[in-house]
């Protein structure tokens, strides 16, 4: 194992992210289990913290190939390419994103019921998550946070597969790990205690960084 629990991956990982204390910089926890990370980080850099709301929309036939992304205020990134290739029609495309629509709306509702977004145009937006699979959520992250406006894109992770760095190739400004072990299956595996983050596990972690001097 390479951490003990999230806490543990988060405290490593803002050490890796150091230089960026003192920037234009916002740490964006992906939910859920990205959050305790996204806390440690926050906390050690002195940077604001939120979560960055996004909800993948996957070819119907193959969810976890993404086709697009959708986030908060309406918006929307799809990627023509991929729908071209697996051949998937406008009516599918709008039945998929209503669906996902409904469960951004759910977690905007209860995650956004006392602190509003914080704005990213002109600044840095570091999304941090628990861990990097096959990185379709990541992905979508890192192109919602560039469609609300953000300067750079940093995605940051405690370990991920070896082939992540040319995965994200064009879609980040920066991508660091701590790890990049072979063998990899699932982020687990990594983490001798990896119990699913709750709802309200993160909204407590949200107020306790709103409340930070």
């Amino acid at each position: 194992m390479l951490f003990r629990n999230r806490t543990d991956a988060g405290i490593q990982l803002a050490r890796a992210l150091e230089r960026f204390r003192g920037t234009n910089v916002v740490v964006l926890g992906l939910p859920r289990g990205g959050v305790p990370v996204a806390y440690e980080v926050a906390t050690a850099l002195g940077a604001p913290l939120d979560v960055i709301l996004v909800r993948k929309l996957g070819v119907p036939f193959q969810r976890e190939l993404a086709m697009g992304a959708i986030g908060e205020d309406g918006v929307r990134v799809l990627n023509d390419e991929v729908r071209r290739a697996a051949e998937v029609t406008d009516e599918q495309v709008r039945r998929v994103e209503t669906t996902e629509r409904k469960e951004l709306l759910r977690r905007s509702r209860l995650f956004r019921s006392h602190v509003p977004r914080l704005q990213l145009e002109g600044r840095t937006a570091l999304i941090v998550d628990d861990g990097v699979a096959t990185g379709s959520t990541a992905r979508a992250a890192c192109e919602v946070a560039r469609a609300h406006g953000a300067h750079r894109v940093v995605l940051a992770a405690p370990v991920a597969p070896e082939e992540t760095e040319r995965r994200f190739a064009g879609v980040v400004d920066e991508l660091v790990t701590l790890a990049t072990p072979a063998g990899f299956t699932a982020v687990g595996q990594f983490y001798d205690d990896f119990t699913q983050t709750r709802d309200d596990e993160v909204l407590d972690l949200l107020a306790r960084a709103g409340a930070r001097p």
